[in-house]
């Protein structure tokens, strides 16, 4: 097969197997949805979650949606109140997201959430990614499968000549029936709309268009996780009261990678963050991340870290 092709599988049980495989060692699929095909990962798997990123190129560092088998699963990872339980009564299995506070027991990637207290999910109704589901044993963060910025894919062949080798299996099961990505709900605000829409899920509860303060699921414009520290970026070396994030060959008291590679440096960032607001250091340095590849997506979110 040509380097610059991802292996296709049909839909099927060997394919599904095939999937799940892949994805409980670590690695990326794409699969299809009711909505677009995903890129999904092991939602618990931090260095997983960050392959998604370096695939797609060029990413935001946004909340991604978790996707899980039932409202059992996903009331494992979210606190749910009586107006979640009754739009996912009514909407799932289907295309609406809800934006809920995570369990800290969840277990999930702090790259997922963005670093925030918040977890946008979702139980799709597509045969394919609930096989797959079912099949890996995992909730599975998935984004749309295709370059970053790129149009949304709904066939396997959308994805291919939009990823190429990036994505190393896609399952195909034909086009997706939505076509466009799911309803993002918080609370009464909708914050992203789609398939479920203003009318239908008027019907449940009185809802509107909005936003929330910070950028809790996809579709909304970016805004950084941002210490309580100040932040000191490009840094070679630590100076007096302060925390160093090393990178490479700048050692620190902690490292986003010391092998220099930016997709591991991803997965480790927001853990990297929090430890050092935690710390007793006055204040946080950073050394620099190479503007390639998923280091831009890294160097933006530490831009907005250090209030750039």
């Amino acid at each position: 097969m040509d380097a610059q092709l991802p292996v296709i599988r049909r839909y099927g049980e060997a394919a599904v197997a095939e999937a799940a495989a892949v994805l409980r060692a670590g690695g990326i699929v794409a699969l299809p949805s009711e909505t677009v095909y995903g890129l999904a990962a092991d939602a618990r798997d931090s260095a997983a979650v960050a392959r998604i990123y370096a695939a797609k190129g060029r990413p935001s560092f946004n909340p991604l949606i978790v996707h899980v088998l039932d409202l059992a699963a996903a009331e494992a990872i979210a606190l749910f109140d009586a107006d979640a339980r009754a739009l996912a009564a009514r909407f799932w299995p289907g295309p609406l997201t809800l934006v809920l506070p995570v369990r800290s027991e969840a277990g999930i990637a702090s790259l997922v959430t963005a670093g925030l207290t918040t977890v946008a999910i979702r139980v799709p109704a597509h045969r394919a990614f609930r096989a797959v589901l079912a099949a890996s044993g995992t909730p599975l963060a998935a984004p749309s499968a295709n370059a970053s910025n790129a149009i949304s894919p709904t066939r396997a062949d959308h994805v291919a000549a939009s990823l190429g080798a990036r994505v190393p299996l896609i399952l195909d099961d034909g086009a997706t029936a939505a076509g466009v990505e799911s309803t993002i709900v918080a609370g009464r605000t909708i914050l992203r709309p789609g398939p479920v829409t203003v009318e239908m899920l008027a019907e449940v509860l009185p809802v509107a268009a909005g936003r929330t303060a910070h950028v809790s699921a996809p579709g909304q414009l970016a805004v950084h996780y941002a210490p309580v520290k100040p932040v000191r970026l490009g840094a070679v070396g630590r100076r007096e009261g302060e925390w160093l994030i090393g990178f490479g060959e700048v050692a620190g008291d902690d490292t986003l990678s010391a092998r220099g590679d930016v997709v591991e440096a991803a997965a480790r960032l927001f853990d990297a963050l929090h430890r050092a607001d935690a710390s007793e250091a006055r204040a946080i340095a950073v050394a620099t991340v190479p503007e390639a590849g998923v280091g831009v997506a890294i160097n933006d979110r530490l831009r907005r870290a250090a209030g750039r």
